[in-house]
């Protein structure tokens, strides 16, 4: 249900005539490599914390798709003992959306659909919502739909269990309410890049997998890239994926979820190389292709998101940037270009803290030295910056303490004074906080700030960059034995397809469910909770009975369960 990270190995190789030719990087192209700073040291330097016992990554430099630089740091699989090299294959994740969103697009030039199709034209199973879902909305991200992969895992899925394009799509038109209206707000959803993959096989006949291996991956001489929509079959040179074990070292970390277009595709980045090139030559599809793809989107209000079409299109330090980062399971991706500099950084890793954007950046400010128009520090994305260890100025955070909630993303954050010092915790995740002005904190690296209003009661907060809701400051209630006594019970969702538990030990309510497990729930208004990264409310009926709740979690608003 989420995103990014970053590996290491080969630690004191030297980067030569010989390493190069052992990359089988050609001579020609090692020649490119005097237009940019290719510090081999320093590049290294940013993988310097991988190594023979740690997983790591690979990573690939680009001129216009030219293989500059490539090479691996950590381990392909620790139980083996076999090294990450530039032909090591990974689950690039949703990097891979913009594979799909290629396919979609290629087949809206044909003439074979129209990005303002309504989306229950090719899948009349969806619910209609009384608001038409484009396939542009869901090229975009401004569909409302909510994501399937929290769905499925909120509905008793593990990572580790099978599922596969029917137990998506079931989830999905199960689902009786949007997060939004569609095209009134941006929120990275999964479901309508799966979607999509359902519409190219309605329209071709094709899998999306056998769409793009003829038409893009074929083409481009990618033999090795595809979407990997069988977890059983054998994979040569693949990776295997490991998070951190809080017992110390590294856990496998895989998963048996057989569904593609919101990602699913495993390469390598010698292969990323040829997919980059068509981002120049255009070879496959032409320019109304990649220029298509890159066009950003806008909300029915005019506001302009920096999503284009499977591609992130900002600025970094000042330069156009075109990217898009992948996570799933413990595996990590990115590939980021600068198109006017033409320089593209390929990275893909096997371990599930690799924090893959910060990586690409820290590499894009060494071979980019010289073009940057912006100095280097500047805020990074969320996604990104988890794990950072963002250092708190000294303020006072008195002022600040408490806990305030949004209605329109209906969740809870708090602040507190840690040792005289601030920490945000929001979605789980407890971040050090600094202050550069007065009414305003900052958290990594300024990539999520809060800024208050009317005497520090309202809080407007942003992540990297972009609004995320306006918070209200609360008054937590503490509830009475007797008002927890009317909250157990057990819970049924037809959306979710599942039951929840609701318990009281010792006066403190416990809420259980298959993956999601056994979560305390803290009380922050009447009738309602914080459960681990969720948000529980709770309903009553015409009697003032407790008759069920509604649950709201990353990408997942107001789910309906009901006693």
């Amino acid at each position: 249900m989420a995103l990014n990270t970053s590996r290491a190995a080969s630690r004191n190789a030297l980067f030569a005539v010989a390493v190069a030719a052992a990359l089988c990087v050609p001579a020609g192209l090692r020649a490119q490599a005097s237009a940019f700073a290719l510090a081999p040291a320093q590049i290294d330097a940013v993988f310097k914390d991988f190594g023979k016992n740690t997983p790591g990554c690979a990573v690939g430099i680009y001129n216009r798709g030219k293989i500059l630089y490539a090479k691996g740091y950590g381990m392909a699989d620790l139980n083996l003992g076999v090294p990450i090299t530039p032909k090591t294959v990974f689950d690039i994740g949703s990097t891979s959306k913009q594979f799909a969103a290629a396919s979609i697009v290629m087949l809206a030039n044909q003439g074979k659909l129209s990005l303002s199709d309504d989306v229950r034209k090719f899948i009349p199973e969806l619910p209609s919502y009384g608001s038409t879902i484009t396939i542009d909305h869901m090229l975009r991200h401004t569909s409302g739909l909510r994501d399937y992969n929290g769905l499925l895992y909120l509905g008793g899925h593990y990572f580790e269990d099978f599922t596969d394009d029917a137990d998506a799509l079931k989830i999905i038109v199960a689902q009786r309410n949007l997060n939004f209206a569609p095209g009134t707000n941006w929120d990275y959803s999964n479901s309508g890049f799966f979607l999509l993959s359902v519409i190219v096989k309605r329209v071709t006949g094709q899998t999306l997998g056998d769409f793009a291996k003829t038409n893009f991956f074929t083409p481009l001489g990618m033999p090795i890239t595809h979407f990997r929509t069988d977890h059983t079959a054998i994979l040569a040179h693949r990776a295997t994926a490991y998070s951190p074990s809080e017992k110390g070292g590294f856990s496998i970390d895989m998963s048996d979820w057989d569904q593609a277009g919101d990602g699913a595709v495993n390469t390598n980045v010698l292969e990323l190389a040829k997919w980059d090139a068509n981002f120049y030559d255009a070879k496959v599809g032409g320019t109304a292709l990649i220029s298509r793809m890159q066009e950003r989107g806008a909300l029915n209000n005019g506001d302009s998101v920096r999503y284009a079409r499977g591609l992130f299109v900002d600025t970094y330090r000042g330069l156009r940037r075109v990217h898009h980062g992948g996570a799933w399971a413990g595996y990590r991706a990115m590939l980021m270009r600068f198109p006017e500099q033409g320089l593209s950084i390929g990275l893909t890793c096997n371990v599930g803290n690799a924090d893959t954007q910060s990586r690409s950046e820290r590499v894009a400010d060494v071979v980019l030295a010289q073009a940057f128009k912006e100095p280097a520090g500047g805020a990074k994305s969320p996604a990104v910056a988890q794990g950072t260890s963002a250092q708190s100025a000294t303020f006072d955070a008195a002022p600040y303490v408490g806990s305030y909630f949004s209605e329109e993303h209906q969740s809870v954050l708090s602040i507190t004074n840690d040792g005289g010092k601030g920490v945000l915790s929001v979605l789980g995740a407890k971040l050090p906080l600094s202050s550069s002005r007065e009414n305003q904190l900052e958290a990594m690296g300024g990539a999520v700030t809060l800024a208050f209003t009317e005497g520090r009661t309202r809080a407007a907060l942003t992540r990297g960059g972009a609004p995320s809701g306006s918070y209200r400051r609360i008054e937590t209630v503490t509830p009475t034995s007797s008002e927890l006594a009317q909250i157990v019970g057990v819970y049924t969702s037809a959306e979710l397809g599942t039951s929840w538990t609701v318990r009281n030990e010792n006066g403190k309510l416990l809420i259980a469910g298959r993956a999601i497990g056994e979560s305390p729930m803290e009380p922050v208004m009447k009738d309602a909770f914080t459960m681990g990264q969720g948000f529980v409310a709770f309903t009553r009926d015409a009697s003032g009975k407790i008759n069920g709740f509604e649950v709201s979690a990353s990408r997942m608003l107001r789910i309906r369960f009901d006693r």
